[in-house]
């Protein structure tokens, strides 16, 4: 157990359609399904190392330990609550996932606090090419969408992005080619599937007005 301290924390602030420096793709070599849990064997070429095994990763979006390091190839453990809650429970061999570091002490903030705690998964209704953006257009589950703010932040994928529109099953967002390029979004098609992180102020204020009442 690697003991987390002040100048590397579990937060992804990230800017506005795009990730953070320290971030990369992965793809999924190995699962390994467990009663109630799983193993998941990642290959990329973030910079880690033996000595980071404790260190918490952003696995499209959801914060996961790293237990194993070993030629490129990362592992984590997911619960049985991470599973449901992310996409995670439909993961495949040879999927890509974006990944992403905790934020360091002294690193530049631009953009909203993504901590990694996956609220609920979200399906790709259409995507649309306008110029060289992207129009994504998501259903989020029925529950989650009271939360949703036109132009506020949400995490899809672990990428920080910008609400352009909320419609009535979801919401909508552009990207930009440099993002669509970089992440997962590009291997994205109809009906699959996102893992979305609520705006934690967005969640927190509702929660305090709703405890006033």
């Amino acid at each position: 157990f690697k003991q987390k301290t002040a100048y590397e924390i579990p937060l992804r602030l990230v800017g506005s359609e795009m990730c953070i420096r320290d971030s990369n793709q992965g793809i999924i070599k190995k699962i390994v399904k467990r009663p109630k849990g799983i193993n998941i064997f990642v290959k990329s070429n973030l910079k880690v190392s033996k000595k980071d095994i404790g260190l918490s990763v952003a696995c499209d979006g959801v914060c996961l330990t790293l237990i194993s390091y070993k030629s490129q190839l990362m592992e984590f453990y997911l619960s049985k609550e991470t599973i449901i809650r992310s996409k995670f429970k439909y993961i495949k061999y040879k999927d890509m996932i974006n990944l992403e570091l905790p934020l360091k002490y002294g690193t530049k903030i631009s953009g909203h606090i993504c901590q990694g705690h996956v609220d609920t998964v979200a399906k790709v209704l259409s995507i649309k090419k306008i110029d060289k953006s992207f129009i994504f257009d998501f259903e989020i589950p029925k529950k989650e969408r009271k939360h949703l703010i036109e132009k506020a932040s949400i995490c899809v994928n672990g990428i920080s992005l910008t609400i352009s529109k909320v419609t009535k099953k979801g919401f909508q967002i552009w990207i930009i080619p440099h993002t669509y390029k970089e992440t997962n979004l590009s291997k994205l098609n109809k009906y699959d599937l996102v893992n979305i992180e609520i705006d934690i102020l967005s969640k927190y204020v509702r929660n305090y007005f709703y405890e006033k009442k």
